[in-house]
């Protein structure tokens, strides 16, 4: 199947932090916004993240990520939220170019619906993080149907889900 962008998919996502609660010029919103001179960029100290909740389940292929260089995560782990495991290790460059971060192939066909990016620690001394973009490239999870909303939505099964 294709790989295509998932930010469509999106529907919540939270950050750790917003230097100096700037949150107009350095906010969350910057993340996936088309603007290449827009970024988030994180409070100081560690760890940092990025919470992403998607409807309708996605299976997630890579995360594409632009840092800036000397601002780059270090440590970091891609989190799978509702099964409360973690994914895989990422291994970003400290440079201002857009990485595609590749996950393990036997990852790759899970369905998921929330995911934490962290980053443990950061190239900066101070620990601050700065993205001038994110995106995920995989496919939407089209056999996993959710059930009605409840407080523990999760696409824990990649079985098709039927509401009787």
């Amino acid at each position: 199947m294709a790989q295509v962008s998932l930010v469509k998919c999106i529907s919540n996502y939270r950050v750790s932090s917003v230097l100096n609660r700037d949150v107009t010029s350095l906010g969350k919103q910057n993340l996936f916004d088309p603007n290449p001179e827009t970024c988030w960029n994180s409070e100081q100290g560690t760890p940092q993240h990025i919470l992403v909740e998607f409807a309708p389940c996605v299976r997630i292929h890579s995360v594409c990520v632009q840092f800036q260089g000397g601002f780059a995560g270090k440590d970091t782990r891609l989190i799978d939220m509702d099964r409360k495991e973690e994914i895989c290790a990422l291994f970003p460059d400290d440079n201002n170019k857009v990485q595609v971060l590749e996950l393990p192939k036997n990852e790759q066909g899970v369905a998921r619906r929330r995911i934490k990016l962290q980053f443990a620690t950061s190239t900066d001394f101070y620990g601050r993080i700065v993205v001038y973009s994110l995106d995920f490239k995989g496919s939407v999870a089209d056999d996993v149907e959710l059930p009605a909303k409840t407080t523990n939505d999760s696409c824990a099964s990649d079985a098709v889900i039927t509401i009787v």
